[in-house]
């Protein structure tokens, strides 16, 4: 093989390799994600909306699917709610559904979203904390990253600054 032909195959070799496969391994942007090697198969996820309606999320439209568990008297949960709206606002290549762990309480989850000036985010709630159970959560806030085959590929424990240019770019290598 002479040098020419080598460096086109080094050229299309390592460009081959950085694209397929270092976009999904950046950097985590934050101590507190916990990524699975191998990624968690998900049953049916369902939960009620703010009229107590079931929403049964579909594991294979394509998009990612971002489920933030929280609470209205979760300090954590305050902090990083404005940052998740902001978020669901500038990224809609990501589906986002912020789930309040409490019995359904209307007055008192508007009025947690109107002191932080929530306005882009829908309110959904899981009373029966089935997915509590489902996804043996410990803690809130919680945040859990559904892929486009519906596989839990990684989650959140506790808060964080969804619009961190680091997180936005880890996230988006596995769109």
């Amino acid at each position: 093989m002479n040098i020419s032909r080598f460096f086109l195959f080094q050229l299309f070799f390592f460009t081959f390799i950085k694209f397929n496969f270092l976009t999904a391994t950046e950097p985590l942007p934050f101590n507190n994600i916990v990524l699975h090697k191998n990624p968690l198969q998900v049953s049916q996820v369902k939960f009620k909306d703010f009229d107590s309606k079931d929403i049964v999320l579909n594991k294979n439209d394509g998009k990612i699917k971002i489920l933030n568990f929280w609470a209205t008297w979760c300090a954590p949960c305050k902090k990083e709610m404005p940052s998740l709206d902001k978020f669901s606002l500038n990224n809609l290549d990501f589906l986002v559904f912020p789930i309040n762990l409490e019995k359904i309480n209307k007055e008192k989850t508007l009025k947690f979203y109107e002191n932080l000036n929530i306005k882009n985010l829908k309110i959904f709630f899981d009373p029966e904390f089935k997915l509590t159970k489902q996804f043996k959560l410990r803690g809130v806030p919680t945040t859990v990253f559904i892929n486009q085959k519906g596989q839990e590929f990684a989650r959140v424990l506790g808060d964080i600054d969804f619009n961190d240019k680091n997180f936005i770019k880890w996230l988006n290598s596995y769109k």
